[in-house]
């Protein structure tokens, strides 16, 4: 009766055993259908594959290759110069030497005649255009009070050149020697028509600049090209 029993538990046990067994025996079959179908995959691969590449370039998948790549040393004429025959500004060491040495009233003055400063050489004529600078205008007048275009030249012509001038803007118009404007030199009077035949006179500096007393600034540096001069220019000469 026992044996039975037992024979019986075990038959149950192994009825519901059963459909595990069949689940893992599935499952294995599967297994080993698949790593056949891998298998012949595989084989399919490396039949197809290319021959193997030569040494020196691999070949991969799909037939793409890899060359070496072949570096030259690039030609001398690789590294010319975009820009060709850029001459320089030549500069002298004496150029040098001769800036360094300029005062500060070259300086000052090199920038209102627009000239280059080491060309401001006349030092006795940048100190006398210093100390009269800017002062104004009084007709009749001979001091730094105030001063007029004839009275001007006057001190201009005597304290730098040792010149004597008339007083007049016309007796000096008719004291110099009459010279073309191409022609003039530092010092050389200028005369203007602004009231009349030579009413107005200035000492030219160079540059196309002259110095003069002028009735709306004083005494101050204007250019022989402005509208209201070259207009009005009358003549220049020179005292012989």
């Amino acid at each position: 009766m026992m044996k039975m029993a037992l024979y019986l538990l075990n038959l149950r046990v192994f009825r519901m055993l059963k459909p595990v067994k069949n689940l893992i025996y599935l499952s294995c079959v599967l297994c080993f259908f698949a790593s056949c179908t891998a298998t012949r995959q595989t084989a399919t691969v490396s039949k197809a594959a290319p021959e193997k590449a030569s040494s020196g370039s691999p070949r991969f998948l799909e037939n793409i290759t890899i060359s070496p790549l072949n570096v030259s040393a690039p030609s001398p004429s690789a590294h010319k110069p975009l820009v060709k025959n850029i001459s320089k500004p030549a500069m002298s060491f004496d150029n040098l030497t001769n800036i360094e040495k300029c005062s500060l009233l070259q300086f000052k003055f090199g920038i209102l005649l627009d000239k280059p400063v080491e060309t401001v050489w006349n030092e006795r004529l940048i100190t006398f255009l210093e100390d009269w600078y800017g002062v104004p205008y009084r007709y009749g007048g001979s001091t730094k009070k105030g001063i007029d275009c004839s009275a001007f030249t006057c001190q201009l012509m005597n304290k730098v050149y040792g010149i004597t001038l008339p007083r007049t803007s016309r007796d000096q118009f008719e004291a110099v020697s009459q010279i073309s404007k191409k022609n003039l030199e530092q010092g050389d009077l200028v005369f203007f028509n602004t009231r009349g035949r030579a009413s107005h006179v200035g000492v030219y500096l160079g540059n196309n600049k002259f110095v003069h007393a002028s009735t709306s600034s004083g005494v101050m540096i204007s250019d022989l090209d402005d509208s209201y001069f070259s207009k009005r220019f009358a003549g220049s000469g020179r005292i012989r």
